[in-house]
């Protein structure tokens, strides 16, 4: 009995030693290439001087919990939204939207004196939210998933205060924007209009532990 309690102790010692939050937040910039939606706007929407590249940049805001089950894994969950807008046609045109990325996330850590890197992957749930204005405002959303790969360093600024560096891939599959039964087709291919894509991000910000 005595053995079965002191083993019960060291278990939980051994919990309450890596049972450590790290939570964070950060700014970053996209570079993506959505080509439906590339070709959407170019072939009708832009002129010459105003064409969409292959990779185009957007914003990005994330929030982030992980919870270290040891010293060199963890689990977590991440919130990034990413937002991109585009005018043309002498500003009568205007298309903007905005992507939610939540993610199941799961870290290997390498710690340090003072800093730690992370390197970790995963996948979720993707809503898409698009706002068209060509004479009138019509909203359309969309829904699908999306995977992540990433990997940051973390320095220490102060105690269980870090500043954070990373970069990222993205791969989200969102499916077609719809407003009930009305869709966005690009008439010169016939496609419908999905903000598909693949990006690479960097970003920075701050983590606090626990």
């Amino acid at each position: 009995m005595k053995n079965k309690i002191l083993l019960s102790l060291m278990l939980l010692s051994s919990v309450k030693l890596f049972a450590q939050w790290d939570v964070s937040a950060s700014m970053g910039l996209d570079f993506k290439s959505m080509p439906v939606y590339k070709d959407y706007i170019n072939m009708n929407f832009s002129t010459a001087n105003n064409q969409i590249s292959s990779f185009k940049s957007a914003v990005s805001f994330t929030a982030e919990g992980d919870y270290k089950l040891s010293k060199s894994f963890a689990l977590g969950l991440e919130y990034n939204l990413q937002l991109d807008s585009y005018n043309g046609v002498g500003g009568l045109y205007e298309i903007s939207y905005s992507v939610h990325r939540p993610s199941l996330m799961a870290y290997y850590i390498v710690p340090g004196a003072g800093y730690q890197f992370k390197f970790g992957g995963g996948l979720g749930y993707r809503a898409v939210v698009l706002n068209e204005r060509i004479i009138v405002d019509t909203k359309y959303t969309a829904s699908g998933f999306g995977l992540v790969a990433k990997a940051e360093g973390n320095t220490m600024l102060a105690d269980h205060f870090y500043a954070l560096i990373g970069g990222n891939i993205r791969y989200d599959a969102t499916g077609d924007v719809a407003n009930g039964d009305q869709y966005i087709v690009n008439r010169s291919t016939g496609d419908r209009l999905n903000l598909n894509s693949i990006s690479f991000g960097i970003y920075l910000g701050v983590t606090f532990t626990f």
